[in-house]
């Protein structure tokens, strides 16, 4: 597949907006990269079932890039909680590999594409209710912790997505201020996007039908561009995140999932 003048600029819009939303939400991007790319390499000719799978992988990969740039300004103002990620790391790492390197590879896309859809969207109906956890209600001794890293990298690699979906909602559950969850989710998405990434290109050294320029399941020359144009816009995200008002934040982040869900629903159920 040839990086003609259209789709870098298509890769390069979405690589911007995905930048904003990953410093913004601390979601790593990667809710918006999956249905997008999905779209891209259907258009250009790949399976449709592959190409959900690539789209998931690729997302992932831009992670790695994108959360080392958006937790640096997070970092600069204070706002990450390094006591958590230290602590949920190590399950992270160990559920990332157990999809990405398991699950993810004997599942068809279109389960994929519904699993993404289902448990996005019971991401954004939490964050939407704001239900007010107990006041009493604090994060889990160590075994908890692990367990809880566990199902965050265990879910991401399934989905593709930075786990912010997961964790920040878990963190506020847990009352862990609305701001230092997003920073720290940004944190988290480093481990999470690396032991994925790996994972990814493993399953996929077998499989046929991948475009020239693919690693494993990664389509490398759309992870050089969104990851470098995302790089560049993720501190506005933080810069945004740290003026918006806490429930104004809550009420983005419902809505972006809602609309990626949908799409991804039609995706599993349609194409």
């Amino acid at each position: 597949m040839i990086l003609e003048p259209l789709l870098i600029a298509e890769l390069a819009l979405l690589g911007l907006c995905t930048g904003f939303l990953a410093g913004l939400l601390g979601i790593g991007g990667g809710m918006l990269l999956v249905p997008f790319i999905t779209i891209i390499l259907t258009g250009r000719g790949v399976a449709a079932d592959l190409a959900v799978k690539m789209a998931i992988a690729t997302s992932m990969a831009t992670i790695v890039f994108t959360s080392i740039s958006s937790v640096r300004a997070h970092h600069k103002r204070g706002a990450v909680r390094w006591d958590i990620v230290k602590r949920l790391a190590p399950g992270i790492v160990l559920g990332a590999a157990v999809a990405s390197m398991g699950v993810f590879a004997v599942l068809k896309g279109a389960w994929l594409a519904l699993f993404f859809a289902a448990f996005v969207s019971f991401s954004a109906t939490q964050m939407l209710i704001d239900k007010k956890p107990a006041a009493s209600r604090t994060l889990p001794g160590m075994g908890g912790m692990v367990a809880g890293g566990g199902s965050i990298g265990f879910l991401s690699g399934l989905v593709g997505a930075g786990g912010g979906f997961v964790s920040v909602p878990f963190m506020t559950w847990c009352n862990v201020a609305m701001h230092n969850a997003v920073a720290t989710s940004a944190a988290l998405g480093f481990p999470i996007a690396l032991a994925n990434a790996l994972g990814y290109v493993v399953a996929g050294q077998s499989v046929e039908g991948l475009p020239v320029g693919s690693v494993g399941y990664i389509f490398m020359p759309a992870l050089a561009v969104v990851a470098t144009a995302s790089v560049l816009m993720a501190p506005q995200g933080v810069k945004a995140a740290h003026a918006l008002p806490v429930k104004q934040l809550k009420r983005v982040f419902a809505l972006v999932l809602y609309l990626l869900a949908a799409y991804m629903l039609y995706r599993g159920l349609f194409a």
